[in-house]
């Protein structure tokens, strides 16, 4: 089983990644959480594995942190969370967030999120209780150089297109994801600054 990935970043379009290791492509899904703290393209990159085998394919989950990871782990776990259900969470709200939701039996927390209704957001908060009762912040990850600059070889257009892709890919009805775009000041900003701004608003 792969528990982590040290090589190059050769692609990112949330929520698919690409990291070279000594010639082999390796495919990975990560929450934004993670894109969120990439380094450019072409730069040494460290992610935490988490790896699904299953009859037609062997998935790989990318994170930035071991504590996202475990959370990741304990969140597929619950009866009715896929993977997918797992990424989309972590990348509406941070692990610390999410304990916290947990811990004050906050539903409505958790339902802001596409994909969570009510009974959703009653299971998560009833079976994930006990598993962070010794919860520990630790997001400090490992992938050194990160950057949080603007992407100049995209046109503002292509910015928005992506971000927007990345919304419906996390859940989100396509009218909904460009919505959500649509309402923010969209100059200078990468793709990435645009989805944690959509996100970022859907929770407040």
């Amino acid at each position: 089983m792969i528990g982590r990935l040290s090589g190059i970043l050769i692609q990112k379009q949330a929520p698919f990644l690409m990291v070279d290791v000594q010639g082999v492509g390796y495919e990975v899904q990560a929450p934004m959480s993670t894109f969120y703290n990439l380094p450019e393209l072409d730069k040494p990159v460290v992610l935490l594995i988490h790896m699904v085998v299953r009859e037609d394919a062997q998935l790989l989950y990318g994170f930035y942190s071991e504590s996202e990871r475990r959370l990741f782990k304990s969140l597929i776990r619950v009866n009715g969370v896929g993977p997918k259900l797992g990424l989309t969470i972590l990348s509406g709200i941070s692990a610390n967030e999410f304990v916290q939701v947990v811990k004050n039996n906050d539903e409505s927390g958790l339902v802001r999120l596409p994909g969570i209704g009510k009974k959703t957001a009653q299971r998560l908060i009833i079976e994930m209780r006990d598993r962070l009762d010794d919860w520990q912040d630790e997001s400090q990850g490992e992938l050194g150089e990160t950057s949080t600059s603007s992407d100049n070889s995209m046109s503002g257009q292509d910015i928005i297109k992506e971000a927007t892709s990345a919304l419906i890919a996390l859940g989100y009805k396509p009218i909904e994801a460009s919505k959500m775009i649509s309402k923010l000041d969209k100059q200078d900003q990468s793709s990435e600054s645009l989805i944690k701004q959509a996100l970022q608003n859907t929770v407040r």
